[in-house]
């Protein structure tokens, strides 16, 4: 393993920025949707639960409030566990490979799914992913449980998945440190114009109005949000102070990877991003503020 001294500050985040794009293109494609309802599921909420939970096993409400942590969790019951009861999380987990695969060959291309390119890909995100803990960080367990896909581009699309949901995993117990709430880390994260935008939260995560000012209030009252809806001084503080939480709770496969080998997915992941982007991948309108 290669000391964190030989690895550029933040160069963990920078690889994160781009590989966790090419796991997420399936969420917004017509090719998800698509599959689910192949398996009997119509609803686009209800096929994000399950397709993100699938590999938890048939697991109730309150588990996938708790690991998404930013859904309102009437949204969630609403569709949680009476999707288990149209169909089972391994048809679920099926359907959400052939998307993946349909995906990534639209936007993409054949030749580049087929490069060597992405093959070296695939390979460094494996090794980085052998770098990742189970303890505490249930959604990357259960998705590492799954077997790694044979083809390269899927094989890599899986890596990132584990890369993603380790990440993520810490980040929610940076959020607890933070004394965050779901809907307080959506709306400082917004302000801060990183984050989903305003309509794509409401689109998605199934607040209200009346939820988001509430939101706003509390955080106005810790001095983080001003009255325009602004990041104050400590607001921006606070989010820089949660990233570089997490940057350290996720640091493990990046510094398992190495220096080198950190630089060069960044290269190959960037390279097969940005193509995805400029071939649609994602609705801007759900992005920014």
């Amino acid at each position: 393993m290669t000391s964190s001294s030989a690895l550029p500050a933040q160069a963990g985040r920078a690889c994160h920025n781009v590989v966790n794009p090419f796991h997420s293109t399936h969420y917004f494609a017509p090719e998800l949707p698509a599959e689910m309802a192949r398996i009997g599921v119509e609803d686009r909420s209800a096929g994000y639960f399950a397709c993100r939970s699938a590999a938890m096993g048939a697991v109730g409400p309150g588990t996938v409030t708790a690991t998404f942590y930013n859904f309102n969790h009437d949204l969630v019951a609403r569709h949680v566990p009476h999707v288990w009861s149209v169909t089972t999380p391994e048809a679920v987990l099926a359907a959400r490979l052939r998307a993946a695969d349909a995906t990534l060959r639209r936007l993409l291309g054949d030749e580049a799914v087929e490069s060597p390119e992405m093959a070296e890909a695939a390979k460094l995100a494996l090794r980085a992913t052998e770098g990742c803990t189970r303890h505490a960080r249930p959604l990357y367990a259960a998705h590492a449980d799954l077997p790694v896909p044979d083809a390269p581009h899927l094989a890599y699309w899986h890596a990132a998945t584990l890369l993603r949901e380790h990440r993520g995993d810490g980040h929610l117990l940076a959020l607890l440190d933070a004394e965050l709430d779901g809907l307080e880390a959506l709306v400082s994260h917004t302000a801060s114009g990183r984050g989903m935008s305003y309509r794509g939260v409401m689109a998605t995560r199934g607040w209200e109005e009346e939820d988001w000012q509430a939101a706003q209030e509390r955080l106005r009252t810790r001095g983080l949000l001003d009255a325009e809806g602004e990041l104050t001084e400590a607001g921006v503080q606070l989010r820089k102070d949660l990233e570089a939480r997490t940057d350290r709770l996720d640091r493990a496969p990046y510094e398992h990877l190495g220096a080198e080998g950190v630089a060069r997915l960044t290269e190959l992941a960037t390279g097969f991003t940005t193509t995805a982007m400029n071939a649609g991948a994602f609705p801007a309108v759900l992005f920014g503020k």
